[in-house]
């Protein structure tokens, strides 16, 4: 059995592999793979499958398989699967940070201090406790992210489309309702045609003004424009985001719009995730063989 490698994982992980066949990286084997291993970068699209004749297995090492078409690979007989259960406690460390930091103006402070610069009075923080956080979509990720917060007593609310089974979360069944109760909105969506776009200027017209935002879903589930429009006027104080239209960003106003925190989608990137990821990677491959589908 060949099995490609496609984006980046763990070091360790190809040698784990090996007892169930080759191992490559080489993106010209591909035609030989029966299984393909891909994070976000590799888009398994009909064209991608289609170079794959031989491909039975694909499994995505992350949240999501928006980049995976998932209905033409069964179509084809090929199996889907991600590592969703690994990848909690990083993202939300990572949207916890990003929370921290916009208020405390750690990014501002840090580079106003390189440039020869004291901003002591002009660095005005505020605190998170107390504050109302609103977590849209509420899994894995959104749940670690309420565990966070309620350490720094912070108010939680909750929008998600099934119940809620988290009892850190009080949950808002209208998202209208939720938004104009929030100080921080941390955005946890996967990305289907009823999420793409949910952030929208309508939306952003119900929100407190100086609310901050924090995006590591997806990128798309925002309307860039009208983001950088709500800074520009001081309806949203800031934004944080590690995701993007697409990796890297191409022609994003965000880039040079004011109150931004970004990062190239590093939220899965932890070391002890990539081990994570790989363990799960693992069991995937093996029960596989065991079925005799290898």
């Amino acid at each position: 059995m060949k099995i490609l490698i496609s984006d980046a994982f763990d070091p360790s992980l190809p040698g784990k592999l090996s007892r169930f066949g080759t191992v490559t990286d080489d993106h010209a084997q591909l035609a030989d793979a029966q299984v393909v291993l891909i994070r976000s970068k590799t888009k398994c699209t009909r064209e991608y499958i289609d170079q794959a004749p031989k491909l039975k297995l694909i499994i995505r090492g992350g949240v999501g398989l928006d980049n995976v078409d998932v209905e033409y690979a069964r179509s084809k007989g090929i199996e889907v699967y991600n590592t969703a259960a690994a990848s909690s406690v990083s993202v939300a460390e990572l949207a916890f940070a990003l929370m921290i930091a916009m208020p405390n103006h750690l990014v501002k402070a840090h580079n106003s201090m390189r440039e020869g610069k004291w901003l002591k009075k002009e660095l005005k923080r505020t605190e998170l406790f107390k504050k109302t956080l609103g977590i849209i979509g509420c899994g894995r990720i959104g749940q670690e992210m309420a565990k966070r917060a309620a350490a720094f007593e912070m108010r939680i609310l909750g929008y998600d489309q099934v119940e809620i089974k988290c009892p850190m979360i009080e949950q808002v069944a209208d998202l209208d309702a939720l938004l104009p109760q929030c100080d921080y909105l941390s955005l946890h969506l996967p990305l289907n045609p009823e999420t793409k776009g949910l952030i929208d200027s309508d939306r952003i017209a119900q929100m407190k003004d100086g609310v901050y935002l924090i995006n590591t879903g997806r990128g798309k589930t925002i309307i860039e424009e009208d983001i950088v429009a709500g800074l520009e006027s001081g309806k949203i104080a800031g934004y944080a985001t590690d995701v993007w239209y697409s990796d890297p960003p191409e022609n994003t106003p965000l880039l040079s719009a004011p109150g931004v925190l970004m990062a190239p989608h590093i939220g899965a990137s932890s070391k002890e995730n990539l081990l994570r990821i790989g363990d799960i990677v693992l069991e995937l491959v093996e029960e596989f063989v065991k079925s005799g589908k290898a």
